[in-house]
């Protein structure tokens, strides 16, 4: 009987392995940047064309290769990093495994150029699907320069795998940002499709940070440092305002790898507790350098999880040490018992007596004489004026006014005006028309028409007009529910469903109609971003601009915007734009209408009302007739049910024993 197990060929045996180690454009750069590191490099260089599925180039400074390993670098489990098995627990390198070359070349074109200092000629090599092509001594400089073109090239169903040309890209970013975090003390650039993006020089890491992630990021961070005898930790946290929805800028380095860990997520965001609002994640760069045989990472083929023999100590130390810089640099409140200084007395009056004020009154003095007053210091000077009104009044009710005294020696007959007013208080301009009667009543009446005496406010359907309010009103229950009175029974709303599906169909039509109105702002907004974020908002401009946005200014650094649109208020432009980012990151589609669809849809959900609102009654009222004018108002805008109907009989039902 023949045998059925055989060896694979090396080439499909590459393309197997190229499955786990390459997965995406993202995963090669990582490997070639990884080696460009491990070879020793000050200055790296990476230059991406069409989100790296037609060209991907990593050119370094490095120690370079023979004519030998050149050659003996794409073959598999071949590495310069471990000898024997013992070095896996001494690792100080990235890439040890050995297959990420000849994983590389089995799906793609690669093109190799090296030379060594000391090598007066370099090393070209050519390989196509794991076949060497050519290979030939060249002048090149010194280092190694890394081509892959057309990846996924012979496997077709991998490459119909890729997402679009932006999400491919934002991965790359992100392994570009993980390398560059990592390794302050080398030169990064970074160039897409020919324009630099990127150009990091050699600083410290607050420095790499903030030529990263933009010029802003500088008063964000907190810096945090320790020391212990079992780990040493040193970076920075973003200040808790700062906090994002979108979990993008967390990142732990151990002994300068990048590593996933959400037991050490979870203890820095324990020490963010009661700082940070529902739904944020806080922002973290940290450093960890702890003995290479206190760790295991060959766990996983990406490298990115790592075990630790000891992790309940290093959960403990990481909370408090990041716990400590909140409090010490006074992010985090504190308890004050301190007295307010400006309560004290001052220096000058502590020894003196208060002295208690004294209340003066002129017992003698009269408000109707016409004299002067004097108070004190004061000097109360009244104004001659005429008592007439106020006498003329009590004469004309019949009262007498006194004539003895000093008031009546001042009250002679030509202090007055002779004439007297008519302030009888029956008296009006309606008592001028009594007696008189319009011309046209006398005529209707001779004729035998009547009147009634008085006007009725009645209607004929009053009975109609009040049921109809009362079906028309509707109640707000838990700052969350819109209850309505329906022919059937009732109707309860979820007012943030409701308004999501109001706003998304808005939005729609104002990006496929292009109508939609734009309010002028008085003082621009500048916003600021990070380069990658920038990118993609340049690449929404002609659709944010038919939502009503106008952009003053739109560069690699900042975003100035002159004018929102009508229904989004100005603190609220800055939410909209980052939900709508953290939303596009993920996957940005290339069909037009999807990305209209789902601009409409972060639109919608960033600016719908929350759950916990106080609705006015015409609030209620506008959100039920809008919905039900809505051309699918049963589902929200991510197919959530909007309301529910309760009949009257399923109410009977409930009261039945």
């Amino acid at each position: 009987m023949s045998s059925i197990i055989r060896l694979l060929p090396d080439h499909v045996a590459n393309q197997i392995a190229a499955g786990e180690v390459v997965q995406r454009p993202a995963s090669v750069v990582k490997e070639l940047l990884e080696n460009a590191v491990d070879a020793g490099a000050t200055v790296i260089k990476l230059v991406i064309k069409d989100a790296g599925k037609t060209l991907i180039q990593v050119i370094d400074n490095g120690k370079g290769m023979n004519e030998t390993d050149a050659r003996l670098c794409f073959e598999r489990h071949a590495t310069s990093k471990i000898s024997i098995a013992e070095d896996l627990f001494k690792l100080q390198t990235k890439g040890f495994r050995g297959e990420a070359l000849a994983s590389i070349a089995a799906i793609a074109h690669v093109e190799l150029k090296t030379k060594q200092a000391e090598a007066e000629l370099g090393t070209h090599v050519i390989i196509e699907g794991s076949k060497i092509v050519s290979q030939e001594v060249a002048v090149v400089p010194d280092g190694t320069s890394f081509i892959v073109k057309n990846l996924f090239y012979n496997i077709p169903a991998r490459r119909n795998f890729l997402k679009s040309d932006t999400v491919e890209f934002r991965h790359v970013i992100d392994e570009f940002e993980r390398v560059a975090l990592a390794h302050n003390n080398i030169q990064f650039v970074l160039i897409n499709n020919g324009s630099e993006m990127f150009n990091l020089p050699a600083s410290n890491y607050r420095q790499r940070i903030v030529n990263v992630f933009g010029g802003k990021t500088n008063e964000k961070l907190v810096p945090v440092q320790e020391t212990t005898e079992i780990i040493e930790i040193q970076g920075f946290v973003a200040k808790p305002e700062y906090a994002k929805k979108s979990r993008g800028e967390q990142f732990f380095f151990v002994n300068d790898r990048f590593i996933k860990s959400g037991y050490l997520h979870h203890a820095v965001t324990a020490a963010f507790e009661g700082l940070l609002k529902e739904g944020t994640h806080p922002s973290y760069f940290l450093y960890l350098t702890l003995p290479p045989n206190s760790i295991d990472i060959n766990i996983h083929p990406t490298k990115t999880e790592i075990k630790f023999d000891d992790e309940h100590a290093l959960y403990a130390i990481l909370r408090a040490t990041v716990k400590h810089s909140l409090g010490q640099f006074q992010v985090s409140p504190v308890l004050d018992f301190q007295r307010d200084e400006t309560l004290d007395t001052p220096y000058a009056l502590e020894n003196t007596k208060s002295v208690e004020p004294t209340v003066q009154v002129d017992a003698g003095f009269n408000p109707f004489l016409d004299t002067d007053v004097k108070l004190g210091s004061y000097e109360y000077q009244k104004s001659n004026r005429s008592y007439e009104d106020v006498f003329s009044r009590k004469s004309s009710s019949g009262l007498k006014s006194s004539s003895s005294g000093s008031l009546s020696s001042k009250m002679s007959a030509s202090s007055f005006p002779s004439y007297s007013k008519n302030t009888d208080s029956n008296s009006s301009w309606e008592t001028l028309y009594d007696g008189i009667k319009p011309a046209t009543e006398d005529i209707l009446t001779a004729q035998g028409h009547t009147f009634e005496s008085e006007v009725k406010n009645e209607t004929l359907f009053e009975l109609d007009d009040t049921e109809r309010n009362f079906k028309n009103q509707s109640y707000q229950i838990q700052k969350k529910y819109i209850v309505s009175p329906i022919k059937s029974g009732m109707i309860i709303i979820d007012q943030r469903r409701a308004h999501q599906r109001i706003l998304y169909e808005r939005y729609l039509e104002s990006l496929s109609l292009q109508n939609n109105s734009s309010q002028q702002l008085l003082f621009p907004l500048t916003l600021y971003y990070a380069t990658f974020e920038m990118e993609l908002l340049k690449s929404l401009q002609t659709d944010l601009v038919q939502m009503g946005f106008l952009f003053e200014t739109l560069d690699n650094e900042k975003v100035i915007i002159s004018g929102i649109p009508v229904t989004i208020s100005e603190s609220e432009v800055s939410i909209v734009l980052e939900d709508l980012l953290n939303e596009l990151q993920s996957e940005f589609p290339d069909e037009k209408d999807v990305l209209k669809d789902k601009i409409a849809k972060s639109l919608s959900q960033s600016l719908a009302v929350k759950t916990g609102t106080y609705l006015t009654d015409k609030e209620q009222e506008n959100i039920v007739d809008s919905l039900f004018a809505c051309k699918e108002p049963n589902v929200s805008p991510f197919l959530k049910p909007t309301f529910i109907t309760m009949r009257v009989e399923d109410i009977d039902k409930k009261f039945m024993l």
